[in-house]
């Protein structure tokens, strides 16, 4: 008798072979009026997590996905990624993107990071961001590692995880 060989880890192209495909099914099947493409992602300054392909979304719909901070872009994202079985640790290698939003939205996480480093700094005492999800915490975490009056810590549980900026001791 052999040994069974387990079966090689699906690579991520195949990972994207199924998301196109369900994708187009969600599609087909809602009112949406939506394209998409897939797309091998160029590296961009200040972009700490540059995924290695990028979900790109247009058409006449494309506005409602970014809605109120781009919820339904983030759950498209976050249903998607998980009914196609990709690994947490793999969820930074797809991202969604529509009308340039994610590279527009580092850029104010870092700011909103900074202005509120600043006003711990001036007060002493620590500040709570909103909820963000795991990849926008991230980028704060990134944009105040090189602040060494502050530190930074996320609290909370799920949707409602924050993070939080403390003077450092």
């Amino acid at each position: 008798m052999g040994v069974d060989n387990p079966a090689p880890e699906p690579t991520i192209e195949n990972h994207l072979s199924s998301l196109e495909s369900l994708l187009r099914e969600i599609i087909a099947r809602s009112p949406f009026k939506l394209t998409f493409s897939i797309q091998k992602a160029t590296p961009r300054a200040g972009d700490p997590d540059t995924p290695e392909y990028v979900v790109d979304f247009s058409g006449p719909d494309a506005d409602l996905l970014l809605e109120m901070n781009a919820t339904l872009l983030h759950a498209f994202e976050h249903v998607l990624l998980k009914a196609i079985r990709l690994d947490d640790d793999h969820f930074r290698q797809i991202a969604f993107d529509c009308k340039d939003w994610r590279r527009t939205r580092i850029g104010e996480l870092r700011l909103m990071a900074q202005v509120a480093a600043d006003r711990v700094i001036d007060t002493g005492s620590p500040f709570t961001l909103n909820p963000m999800n795991a990849r926008e915490r991230r980028i704060v975490h990134l944009a105040l590692k090189d602040r060494p009056q502050v530190q930074t810590q996320s609290e909370g549980v799920g949707p409602e995880r924050k993070v939080v900026i403390f003077p450092r001791k």
